[in-house]
């Protein structure tokens, strides 16, 4: 059984509900926050070594890095069912949407450290990072997530059901008994993924 299924069939039925209605979001978050992790720990690497005079170039290497898991993650998990074109006409407009999408990002890192000066000497270096940190992996995230959403859903992965939601079938007779088990009581196995 997946874990998305196990979570599934321990909610309440009314949430179970709300989050079956919005999978698409739920698992657009899931890896959004996969790839936040990756982009930050990069990001903070890089610019606390060998980048450290060019903090925006570091953002941007850092999220070219989450946005390559992001494209595998998202086409084949979140949007699995989505799509209506070939595959290199797809990554192209992911692509294309996150090259958007990391200026999107950047923007608000750049406008802190360039126009609001908060950089060393002006500032504190605490004063600086934070004010790193809050632009570039708060406001610029956010603003970016906004806007991949919207643009997978209206350019990149348009067509809904485009490609068939596997089923899973158990082969294991007290894996199928489970499974019968779980459904009666009001459980989704074997339903959702």
């Amino acid at each position: 059984m997946a874990v998305l299924e196990s979570v599934l069939a321990w909610m309440p039925r009314p949430l179970r509900a709300l989050a079956l209605k919005h999978r698409e979001l739920l698992k657009f978050a899931v890896v959004g926050g996969t790839c936040f992790i990756i982009d930050t720990a990069i990001f903070t690497v890089l610019k606390m070594t060998f980048l450290e005079p060019k903090p925006v170039t570091a953002k941007v290497v850092a999220t070219l890095i989450a946005t390559i898991v992001s494209y595998v993650l998202n086409r084949e998990w979140s949007f699995r069912t989505r799509g209506g074109r070939e595959r290199a006409h797809e990554a192209a407009l992911f692509f294309l949407v996150n090259g958007v999408s990391i200026v999107i990002n950047s923007a608000p890192l750049w406008a802190s450290r360039y126009v609001l000066d908060l950089q060393e000497p002006a500032v504190t270096r605490l004063t600086q990072e934070i004010a790193d940190f809050t632009s570039a992996q708060i406001i610029g995230t956010l603003l970016g997530m906004v806007f991949r959403w919207w643009s997978y859903k209206k350019w990149v992965f348009p067509e809904e059901n485009a490609r068939p939601r596997l089923v899973r079938v158990p082969t294991d007779p007290d894996a199928e008994a489970y499974t019968r088990t779980r459904r009666g009581s009001g459980g989704s196995a074997g339903r959702a993924s």
